[in-house]
């Protein structure tokens, strides 16, 4: 299985994603910058140019038409993905930490970082799907985080839109009812920072990822845990394999701060592949010099890529043999 390596940042990458269909991939990084590239071979088509700060985050709606990027410069941009023309600009007091179209592509959810004074919030935008038509500034609803409770890093829609799942920084989950404003459920999810979240395909169940080196499952309906995978090091990403194999792929490593007194393969960068159902790791992946910062899988479950703090973002198409594995029990 050779990776192909995208080369298209200065800087560590913050978040990688594909679109509906999985023929473009998005990038984002701490240098500023969104790209946008086919994922089949790894040609760039553009970059979306705009934010002053670093980009934390970024989604594609479904018509792969809009694109929403959150970045520490304060502001949410929404873009064309066609044409890289910026439609519209949402400023926050604080950074805006995760992005996520809801699922008929009618809101984005924003969660913003928790500094200065000002308290974490997640907020709902409008978003017109007609590049043409104007965008409005007035956000549908607002979950201020309350004083003393943790704030929210993650958060995304559940099926239908019937919830939105945050994941917080004392690695409590919580199901809201946005549209009533009311908390319905929390679980304590993890020890550590939740540090992903990514729904299953049809958005009925969900995996987090934590500092605490554990991966788990979770039932978006009452949020019981459905799976636990235990690493040996710190996780930044995990992400669910939609076809084919019944997988789990989580990647991390140790701090980006300590890295430089490790070699790469003490400092553990590699994807790790677990079987979803059995919880047993099932294989690894090397590449990158640094901790695995994102995790995405191509929705037709045929590759995956990630990106890391070492600036690449490595695409891999799986080899035949992937897709007759079976384990043994």
């Amino acid at each position: 299985m050779r990776p192909i390596l995208l080369q298209g940042h200065t800087r560590s990458l913050t978040q990688i994603k594909y679109n509906r269909e999985g023929d473009l991939l998005f990038t984002v990084s701490k240098d500023k910058v969104c790209n946008a590239w086919y994922s089949h071979n790894g040609e760039r088509l553009g970059t979306y140019n705009g934010h002053v700060g670093s980009v934390w985050t970024v989604d594609v709606n479904s018509a792969s038409t809009l694109l929403v990027t959150g970045s520490a410069d304060n502001t949410c941009k929404l873009w064309e993905v066609q044409t890289g023309k910026c439609l519209k600009t949402w400023e926050f007091k604080t950074a805006v930490k995760r992005v996520a179209f809801s699922e008929d592509d009618s809101m984005v959810l924003c969660v913003t970082e928790e500094r200065m004074g000002f308290a974490g919030t997640i907020t709902v935008l409008p978003v017109n799907p007609d590049v043409n038509a104007e965008q409005s500034s007035k956000p549908v609803m607002e979950l201020v985080n309350q004083k003393g409770q943790s704030k929210a890093v993650v958060a995304d829609w559940s099926y239908l839109d019937k919830y939105i799942i945050s994941g917080h920084e004392d690695g409590s989950l919580c199901q809201w009812d946005w549209k009533n404003n009311k908390k319905l459920n929390t679980v304590k999810a993890h020890d550590g920072l939740i540090s992903d979240l990514q729904m299953s395909p049809d958005r009925s169940y969900c995996i987090t990822s934590s500092k605490d080196k554990v991966a788990k499952i979770f039932d978006i309906e009452t949020l019981e845990e459905k799976k636990c995978f235990v690493t040996d090091t710190p996780l930044n990403s995990a992400t669910l394999t939609p076809k084919f194999q019944e997988f789990v792929i989580v990647g991390g490593g140790q701090e980006a701060m300590d890295v430089t007194t490790t070699s790469a393969r003490a400092g553990k960068f590699e994807s790790r592949f677990y079987h979803k159902i059995l919880e047993e790791e099932v294989g690894r992946v090397r590449g990158h010099f640094g901790p695995i910062n994102t995790l995405a899988v191509h929705p037709d479950g045929k590759s995956y890529s990630s990106g890391g703090e070492d600036g690449y973002i490595r695409v891999h198409h799986f080899d035949p043999e992937y897709f007759t594995f079976k384990m043994e029990i």
